[in-house]
C-alpha cells in the first residue's frame, strides 16, 4: 500500500509540480510514449499547472494509436466471415480503419460477431466453448502483454485446438524510441519510458539510447505522481547538461526484467519488421510467432487474402504518435474528428 499510497498523493504532486515550474528555466520538450501515463496526467489536469517552458509530446507508446489503420481493414475483413468469432480489446473497437471510417463498432452493429476480451487467454477460453467456430483474436500491445499471448498459444497447442488464431500487432517499445531520437529534425530533448514494458524487458534496451543520443531517458511508472516525478527528474538533468537513464519505477523494474516473462515470449515469438502508425516500417520492432505455431496466426493462414494496402486519410494521428504535432493543433480536432467519430486512433 505504500508505493500505491505514494504514487496517487496529492501533496506529493504539487511538490513535484513546484519543483518543476522552480528548475525549469529554459524551452525544453519531454517525449513520454505511454498513452496510460498521458491520460493520467491530463485527467488530474496537471499538465495545466506545468510552467510555460515545458512541452509535453505524446509518443508511440499506446498500442491502439501505433496499430496501423490497415490492420484494423484486415480485422473488419476477417470479422465479415461467416463462422467467425472475432476477439478485441475494448479500445480498439472504436478505432476506424483506412477503407472509409468503418470499425469493428460499426460491423459488430451490422451484424458480425465481434466481442470484448481482456486478454488472449480469453480468446482461449472462447475458442474452447465454441469448437464449431474460427476464433481470431486481436491481440496488440508491447512487450507488456505479449507474455499473455505466448501463454495462450501454449495452452491451445497442449489442447490441440485448431479454431484458434490470433491476428497479432505487438511491438518492442525500444527500437521504435531510438527511430524518434535519430529521426531528422528531432524535437525531444528527453524521454520517458514506459514502466510496464521496461516492467518486462529490463533497463538494459534503454541504456544505449541515453548516450547514443545525449538526452535523458526517465523509465517512469504509470501514475500521475510517477509522470510527474520523471519530468522533474528529466528537468534536472536537462539544466545540468546531463544525460543519463534514470529508473524512476525501481518498484517495479529490474535491470534484467522479468526472466520469466521474456522466456515466454522468446519461447513464442521472435522480432521482425513491424510497421507503426505515423513511424513507418521499423525492423526489429515488432513480434512474430515462431514457424512452430505459425497454424494460430491470422495472417500466415490466410495469407494474401489479409493483404490490404495502405490508404490516404486526412488523420494526423501519426504527426501525432511521432511526437510531431499536438493534438489541438489537428484542424480537425473538435469539429471532424470527435470521441464519438474519431478520424483515427
Amino acid at each position: 500500500m505504500k508505493y500505491l499510497d505514494a504514487s496517487k498523493d496529492p501533496h506529493a504532486a504539487r511538490d513535484l509540480l513546484a519543483r518543476i515550474r522552480r528548475e525549469a528555466t529554459r524551452p525544453w520538450v519531454i517525449l513520454e510514449v505511454c498513452g496510460g501515463q498521458a491520460h493520467n496526467v491530463l485527467r488530474l489536469g496537471a499538465d495545466r499547472d506545468l510552467t510555460d517552458e515545458l512541452e509535453l509530446a505524446h509518443g508511440p507508446g499506446c498500442p491502439v494509436s501505433a496499430t496501423p489503420a490497415r490492420f484494423v481493414d484486415r480485422a473488419l475483413a476477417i470479422a465479415a466471415r461467416p463462422g467467425t468469432i472475432v476477439a478485441a480489446p475494448g479500445d480498439l473497437l472504436r478505432v476506424p480503419g483506412g477503407l472509409g471510417r468503418d470499425s469493428l463498432q460499426a460491423a459488430q452493429a451490422r451484424g458480425a460477431d465481434v466481442r470484448v476480451v481482456y486478454s488472449p487467454l480469453d480468446v482461449l477460453a472462447l475458442a474452447r466453448k465454441h469448437p464449431d467456430r474460427q476464433v481470431v483474436g486481436l491481440a496488440v500491445g508491447f512487450e507488456t502483454t505479449a507474455p499473455t499471448a505466448a501463454a495462450a498459444v501454449l495452452e491451445a497447442e497442449r489442447l490441440g485446438l485448431a479454431n484458434l488464431t490470433l491476428f497479432t500487432s505487438y511491438f518492442r517499445l525500444a527500437p521504435a524510441v531510438e527511430t524518434l531520437l535519430s529521426s531528422p529534425g528531432r524535437r525531444a530533448d528527453a524521454v520517458l519510458v514506459s514502466g510496464p514494458s521496461a516492467a518486462v524487458v529490463g533497463l538494459r534496451p534503454f541504456a544505449p539510447l541515453a548516450e547514443k543520443y545525449g538526452v535523458p531517458v526517465i523509465v517512469i511508472g504509470p501514475e500521475a505522481v510517477d509522470l510527474l516525478d520523471g519530468i522533474a527528474r528529466a528537468v534536472s538533468q536537462l539544466e545540468r547538461g546531463v544525460a543519463v537513464l534514470e529508473n524512476q519505477y525501481a518498484r517495479a523494474v529490474r535491470p534484467d526484467g522479468n526472466p520469466h516473462a521474456l522466456a515466454s515470449i522468446d519461447t513464442v515469438f521472435e522480432p521482425t519488421s513491424a510497421y507503426w502508425r505515423g513511424l513507418g516500417s521499423i525492423g526489429a520492432s515488432g513480434l512474430t510467432l515462431r514457424p512452430r505455431f505459425r497454424r494460430f496466426d491470422a495472417a500466415a493462414r490466410d495469407g494474401d487474402a489479409l493483404f490490404i494496402p495502405a490508404v490516404a486519410s486526412e488523420c494526423r494521428d501519426g504527426d501525432v504518435v511521432a511526437g510531431r504535432l499536438s493534438p489541438t493543433s489537428c484542424p480537425a480536432f473538435g469539429t471532424r474528428c470527435t470521441p464519438a467519430h474519431p478520424l483515427g486512433a
